[in-house]
């Protein structure tokens, strides 16, 4: 069966554990193209022994990196994803359809996004349909936004797809927290240092966002996963404004000494 003149590009790091399966579910495309920023694992032999082209590129932030991954890209259209992403046999074929019968004023796709965490597809909480646009007509589409709010903006009209990305979102509990961790921190430094009142606001965004999650977006209709969700999305809301706050005390100790 002849491929879809389609090029899967991929943003990768130290993903040799997850990176497969991704790379399984891409088989239908004409081209995978990964761009890898320093992996000190197997990322790189895994990716080549599945047929995927490897660029070795120094890491410039999420936006810079996936446009670099766009604009090498070889085929006519091309689809954005990540290492902890997959395509699903439904969307594989709901895309061939797609691009084959593309109008010229189409510039791209959007797609739902749905979540694999705690041994079950997360449906509930804010989670789903998560919809990104993702496959884009080459020349056609930049990535824009901050460390932690990229996005693919396109040029021309977006039609929605309904079969969805499968999302492997973490490892476990402890990489969800790991990952809090990280970003709390980058939006701490993109607020900038704060007082303690700051801190009291928190506990009120965190009740907010556990009430968000869990009742008014049914995150308790996901089970346990859904209580963990919500309360690691509320510890996430409190700690941006608690590191943000830390940092005063950081200034605070220089001006002592």
């Amino acid at each position: 069966m002849e491929r879809a003149n389609l090029s899967i590009a991929v943003i990768a790091r130290n993903e040799a554990d997850r990176i497969g399966r991704l790379l399984e579910s891409a088989r239908f495309a004409g081209e995978i193209l990964v761009v890898d920023s320093g992996s000190t694992d197997d990322t790189r032999a895994v990716c080549r022994s599945h047929g995927a082209n490897v660029l070795d590129h120094p890491w410039m932030g999420y936006a810079a990196q996936k446009q670099i991954a766009l604009e090498e890209a070889g085929s006519e259209w091309v689809l954005s994803l990540d290492a902890d992403e997959a395509v699903s046999e439904s969307l594989a074929e709901e895309i061939r359809a797609a691009i084959d019968n593309a109008p010229p004023d189409v510039g791209g796709f959007s797609m739902p996004r749905l979540s694999y965490y705690l041994g079950r597809w997360i449906r509930h909480g804010g989670w789903y349909p998560d919809r990104k646009a993702r496959l884009v007509r080459k020349g056609r589409g930049r990535w824009v936004g901050d460390s932690l709010h990229e996005r693919l903006e396109v040029d021309g009209r977006v039609i929605p797809l309904s079969q969805p990305i499968l999302h492997y979102v973490y490892r476990d509990i402890s990489d969800q927290l790991a990952t809090i961790d990280r970003f709390s921190s980058i939006a701490a430094r993109e607020r900038g240092r704060a007082s303690g009142f700051y801190v009291l606001a928190g506990l009120g965004h965190a009740a907010g966002k556990f009430a968000e999650c869990y009742l008014w977006k049914l995150g308790l209709m996901d089970g346990w996963a859904g209580l963990v969700i919500a309360v690691n999305s509320a510890w996430y809301a409190f700690l941006k404004h608690a590191k943000a706050w830390e940092m005063s005390l950081d200034e605070d100790d220089s001006t002592r000494h």
